[in-house]
């Protein structure tokens, strides 16, 4: 039986993604390094101080530290968010119908916790969520399963009585090697890979989730 459900948070509570690849293009270029979105991909699921990391070996700068880009591309997402950060199609509508069903939620997030709480504070779905994670506080991020196994913890339910909702193959790695289930809500970018196929299921949008879904998910 599903005793508790976790969201990711980018891509599958909000819109973020374009936020992340916009922020990510403007500061690395600063440094010499010009991205396109498609190259933002590669690093989808990942932490901000690894997505720095990654960039940096592939092409190291000097002048500003990994520390200063990191900060600055975060800096430059939370504006994006607080600007313009928008619900995922069906995203209230779940959290509510969870509520009225006294599921115990989360999120657990590969962004810092400053971002999901402005994240939470802009769709203002606090009242939905007994826990927040970042996979900042973790010794690995994503593809690690390690803030999954945090998130359950803290929700006080067993790892295998969890639901997980990722858009990131990374992510949905993580709650499979945590030994949840897992559905994809996958990025544009996604779509039809083969990859996906580990998932409990595939929908294209939350409000896709529904009762029959849910049922079969707990049979």
């Amino acid at each position: 039986m599903i005793e508790a459900v976790i969201f990711d948070m980018d891509g599958v509570l909000i819109e973020s993604e374009p936020f992340w690849q916009e922020a990510e293009i403007t500061v690395l270029a600063k440094v010499g390094l010009h991205l396109t979105e498609q190259d933002c991909t590669q690093t989808m699921g990942l932490r901000l101080d690894e997505v720095v990391e990654y960039w940096y070996r592939y092409q190291p700068w000097n002048h500003y530290s990994k520390q200063e880009i990191d900060h600055a591309i975060k800096t430059r997402y939370l504006e994006l968010v607080r600007e313009r950060g928008a619900a995922k199609t069906g995203a209230l509508e779940l959290l509510a119908r969870l509520q009225d069903q006294h599921i115990p939620m989360a999120i657990a997030s590969s962004s810092y916790m400053e971002l999901i709480e402005g994240v939470v504070e802009r769709l203002q779905i606090r009242p939905y969520l007994k826990v927040l994670c970042s996979a900042e506080h973790e010794p690995y991020g994503k593809p690690n399963p390690s803030v999954y196994l945090r998130a359950a913890e803290n929700l006080g339910v067993s790892r295998l009585h969890c639901l997980v909702f990722e858009d990131s193959f990374r992510g949905l790695l993580a709650a499979k090697a945590a030994e949840m289930k897992c559905v994809c809500v996958p990025d544009p970018s996604l779509v039809g890979d083969p990859r996906l196929s580990i998932a409990d299921k595939v929908i294209p949008t939350l409000a896709h989730f529904d009762e029959a879904l849910w049922s079969e998910l707990n049979a």
